[in-house]
């Protein structure tokens, strides 16, 4: 595909919301968006959730935006992400490069990018797999082990 055409894909299926997800939005005022949201779960919070979500869609304008981003991170699940929202190009104060340095900054890394909107972009950022609490991890290797023996 060309690189100057966009995705086919839906933009809930890009940004991975599946169906029952627990989402939080923080700093990202879009009812068109919270609307398509609810099209696929019902489980949305404005804010700081009270339990972890599988996913955080953040919306980051200024490096300031950037800095919440350590505190963020307990909002998710070790295996939850972060997708902070910024205006794509040079329309915007914030580069790709300031959000990966946040992130790397906070102990995540980015892992995808998708654009969100004609306006807008999206950048995905997880708990690198080693840094996932070890509770997780060690479920995962036993489903890993229980498939295997089958």
């Amino acid at each position: 595909m060309s690189p100057d055409v966009g995705s086919t894909r839906p933009l809930l299926d890009k940004l991975g919301v599946k169906p029952g997800a627990k989402v939080a939005v923080a700093n990202f005022d879009d009812d068109g968006f919270l609307a398509l949201l609810r099209t696929r779960t019902q489980d949305i919070v404005k804010g700081k959730p009270t339990t972890p979500s599988d996913l955080l869609f953040f919306g980051a304008e200024t490096p300031q935006d950037l800095s919440r981003i350590g505190e963020l991170k307990d909002w998710i699940e070790p295996n939850g992400a972060i997708w902070v929202i910024r205006t794509k190009g040079g329309r915007g104060a914030l580069r790709d490069t300031d959000v990966i340095a946040a992130g790397l900054a906070a102990g995540l890394v980015d892992n995808k990018i998708a654009s969100f909107s004609d306006t807008h972009g999206a950048m995905r950022l997880v708990f690198r797999v080693r840094d996932r609490p070890r509770a997780l991890r060690q479920q995962r290797a036993g489903v890993a082990r229980r498939r295997g023996a089958h």
